[in-house]
């Protein structure tokens, strides 16, 4: 098993980025993004995330976060876990859902090909987990956070897209509490 990326320190901040299998699109509907919300809010109130950043894309996610647990890892695994269970079974109920069958296949796969104990793998293993300490390197992973949705020509400034935080970084009201970064501070600790 590789070493790198791992989370260390549980109880510093830092930058990841979750994957669908097969990169694929799911969060192009509201009703799968809207999960990732309801479960992102949930680990706020009941697990003790801290959210600094975070972009939802068609197929992957970036965060900037912290646990004030300091079981970070702990946090993620089970947000990994309740997501997955709860987008596959919005997929199965979701009669309008023109791609059904074709996510559920490829979930199906993913879970086959890694030997899973489930029936469908939604997210991949790694989180690409990075250890955020310069105030440096953290305001360059904000503002690549925010950037995604203008890069990918979604929006053409980053506060008007709804699955950001961006937003909150320019005094507006976004889905989700997050606690915007001081670029005047050295760490987030």
């Amino acid at each position: 098993m590789s070493t790198g990326y791992q989370i260390k320190d549980q109880s510093m901040p830092y930058y990841l980025t979750f994957q669908v299998v097969f990169w694929v699109d799911i969060f192009t509907r509201t009703v799968y993004r809207d999960v990732i919300i309801d479960s992102l809010k949930y680990c706020q109130k009941e697990k003790g995330l801290e959210i600094f950043a975070y972009v939802i894309m068609s197929n992957h996610i970036h965060f900037i976060v912290r646990s004030s647990t300091n079981d970070l890892s702990g946090t993620l695994r089970d947000f990994k876990k309740y997501s997955s269970k709860k987008i596959i079974e919005t997929i199965i109920d979701n009669s309008a859902e023109s791609r059904k069958e074709w996510m559920l296949r490829l979930f199906q796969h993913a879970a086959k090909r890694q030997n899973k104990k489930g029936d469908y793998q939604l997210w991949t293993h790694e989180n690409h987990a990075i250890e955020l300490s310069s105030n440096n390197f953290i305001e360059t992973k904000v503002r690549y956070i925010h950037d995604n949705p203008v890069k990918a020509g979604i929006v053409n400034n980053p506060e008007d897209y709804r699955y950001s935080s961006a937003i909150s970084y320019t005094d507006g009201i976004g889905l989700l509490d997050v606690i915007p970064v001081s670029f005047s501070v050295k760490t987030l600790r």
